[in-house]
């Protein structure tokens, strides 16, 4: 942490005496990358810019040893945006070393690995446990994509929140579906394998060695994940089905409705006034406003 920045002038000083040569003719080619990342200060818990001239950095040993590798550096990823000043905590280390846990359970049990340590709970009514079903095929395909672009933006802690909102659709189809039943459907089957591996692969570049020990000991893949091909998301696949809306009366919120995602905005305001039915008795609607996607705002007197 204390040397970042020697890494910035070093950086800064390559690229100024690459431009100064191709100017001076004496080289043909241009600064040899195409974007500047300049990674922000890491401050120490009195705000103070980490530097070992200071003697205030942070030695990882303890940290590694009591988390592991891998924690330590996904709880740096999901401290903030590379570019920006960072305050340095240890608070999330555990929390993201019980995430890692988390999500290591959920992979063993998704392929059938988990024995009693199975998440299943009980099976709820079948309506219910489709439903599940589908969210988990959603949110595969919609965090695929998200974490995708979010690496190309270097924003590498929304990639992790997303990924943590695919563990969360996870376990609540692994509570809602038993391993045997699961081992007895191959729609099942397909879809425990395939969020498996997209679990696995999308952490990869964010707990590397915990990736790769899942990748060969449990899923029982040859060479490395950081070999395999990222993995492919549809875009219609991502979109959901149902959009759940707020109904404000007069602008302030008074109930949540849910309905489909394509329903036609009559729809939407017949489901609205029912779920607010008590509180425009005896008024007078007076204007009526939908924003797709988010709210439904009924204005009375």
């Amino acid at each position: 942490i204390g040397g970042i920045e020697h890494a910035i002038l070093h950086l800064l000083y390559s690229r100024f005496f690459t431009k100064v040569l191709r100017d001076m003719g004496l080289l043909d080619f241009d600064e040899p990358f195409t974007n500047l990342l300049c990674q922000g200060m890491v401050l120490d818990s009195q705000g103070e810019v980490m530097s070992k001239s200071k003697g205030n950095v942070v030695s990882p040993e303890e940290m590694i040893a009591n988390y592991g590798a891998d924690a330590v550096r996904a709880t740096m990823l999901f401290m903030g945006p590379p570019d920006k000043e960072k305050l340095w905590n240890e608070d999330g280390l555990a929390g993201m070393y019980k995430f890692l846990n988390r999500l290591w359970r959920q992979v063993n049990d998704l392929v059938g690995a988990a024995g009693e340590e199975t998440l299943f709970e009980a099976a709820p009514a079948p309506e219910a446990a489709v439903k599940l079903a589908q969210k988990l095929v959603r949110e595969r395909h919609r965090v695929v994509g998200k974490v995708e672009g979010d690496f190309d933006r270097n924003n590498f802690n929304t990639a992790l929140a997303a990924i943590m909102e695919l563990s969360n659709a996870t376990g609540e189809y692994l509570r809602a579906f038993s391993p045997e039943a699961r081992a007895a459907c191959p729609d099942h089957q397909a879809l425990d394998a395939d969020v498996a591996q997209v679990i696995v692969k999308l952490m990869a570049p964010i707990a590397p060695h915990w990736a790769d020990e899942l990748w060969t000991t449990v899923l029982g893949q040859e060479g490395s994940v950081h070999d395999a091909p990222w993995p492919t998301w549809d875009p219609e696949q991502a979109k959901d089905n149902e959009v759940e809306l707020a109904v404000q009366l007069s602008g302030k919120v008074k109930a949540r409705i849910t309905v489909a995602a394509d329903a036609p905005q009559p729809e939407v305001l017949a489901a609205a006034k029912a779920a607010v039915a008590d509180a425009l008795e005896g008024k007078t609607i007076v204007k009526e406003i939908v924003v797709p996607g988010r709210l439904v705002n009924i204005v009375a007197k």
